[in-house]
């Protein structure tokens, strides 16, 4: 597989790991330092300290709490406090070594610092590898909303390991299949089929499956790299899925659902405000409804959240003037952006979900 050329950094698919220390070692850093979880910390950093032997002096590891709960300013304090101990100048480089959380906080934490360090994005995730760690977005969450303070700051590069997935539990492979099958709903029907036809049981998908992943978001962060318009095609599911996400965080005690099965949530429910919107046949929805709702499991939103939910959705940053804004699909590999849902219809499309 090609490395795929972003706006201004590569993502390398071949010898990664390699790659990584190339870009380390001509970058000539003072210092540098791999931000992990527990998670990364135990299954993927003795992978990539395996290739830094002949550098074990030049870097620090910085760990912290895996999960959604722990990106918030608190702990991106703790990275800038950590960094500051260790004696990180400009001249240094933050490795990001795991799943969203880190990527998005790694990110922030790297872009702020000093008025900003350089740093990698190296994700473990399917989730990471095909959304988050591609369009130089960083962001903490912050009074309960996701991705709320952040950043437009990309990346030197990103590496795309295969071999990291292979430590992941199979609900963690479907929460970022869900990403991919909205690539396929916003931009590639052809790309749609496959997943549909290949559905996903044990393992992750294929290399070229996830390569195909990162070319479609690539091509749309490349068009509008600040989201002042089309890269906005990237939300579909998003304003439903988010507030799907937020309430489960808030409301699950610890067994919150992931970011995957709420984005399928959402998509059902922005399929179904295509099909009442923008041309959406009823075959397209129910297609859409049926593999989606096969794939994840149901769940349960009592219509007495429905005003919560709302107000949650209304927090969206891609909002106009106080008003929902939703990206919804013309058809299966064609969307369009900028329709205005009203707190009937979106309450409406909820309904809908819990009636499948």
């Amino acid at each position: 597989m090609d490395t795929i050329k972003s706006i201004d950094y590569p993502v390398f698919f071949n010898d990664t790991l390699t790659q990584l220390v190339n870009l380390i070692e001509k970058g000539n850093y003072s210092r540098f330092f791999i931000l992990t979880d527990e998670h990364t910390g135990e299954h993927c950093l003795p992978l990539l300290q395996s290739h830094l032997e002949h550098l074990n002096d030049k870097y620090d590891v910085i760990e912290v709490s895996a999960g959604e709960e722990s990106k918030n300013i608190d702990f991106c304090s703790g990275i800038w406090k950590m960094l500051i101990d260790f004696g990180a100048d400009r001249h240094s480089l933050m490795i990001n070594l795991g799943g969203g959380v880190i990527g998005d906080m790694g990110g922030f934490a790297a872009s702020t610092y000093k008025r900003g360090i350089d740093f990698v994005q190296v994700p473990t995730t399917l989730l990471s590898q095909v959304d988050a760690s591609v369009g130089g977005k960083t962001g903490i969450d912050f009074d309960n909303l996701k991705n709320i303070i952040g950043t437009f700051t990309q990346p030197k590069a990103v590496f795309i390991e295969p071999t990291f997935l292979q430590t992941l539990p199979q609900r963690q492979i479907l929460s970022g299949y869900a990403e991919m099958l909205k690539h396929g709903l916003i931009q590639d029907a052809v790309y749609w089929n496959q997943l549909k036809e290949q559905g996903i049981s044990n393992g992750a998908p294929a290399p070229e499956l996830i390569h195909r992943s990162v070319a479609i978001k690539n091509n749309v962060v490349v068009n509008d790299p600040f989201e002042k318009g089309f890269r906005k095609c990237l939300n579909f599911g998003h304003t439903v899925g988010h507030a799907v996400e937020t309430y489960s965080l808030q409301n699950d005690d610890g067994k919150h659902i992931t970011h995957g099965e709420a984005v399928a949530i959402g998509m059902i429910c922005e399929a179904w405000l295509s099909h009442k919107k923008a041309g959406l046949s009823a075959e397209e929805l129910s297609e859409i409804a049926t593999v989606l709702n096969n794939l994840y499991p149901k769940y349960d939103l009592d219509e007495s959240c429905y005003t919560l939910l709302h107000s949650l959705m209304k927090t969206d940053k891609k909002n106009q003037n106080g008003f929902v804004n939703c990206t919804l699909l013309n058809k299966i590999g064609e969307c369009s952006i900028d329709h205005i849902c009203t707190e009937e219809e979106l309450c409406d499309s909820l309904r809908y979900y819990a009636t499948l």
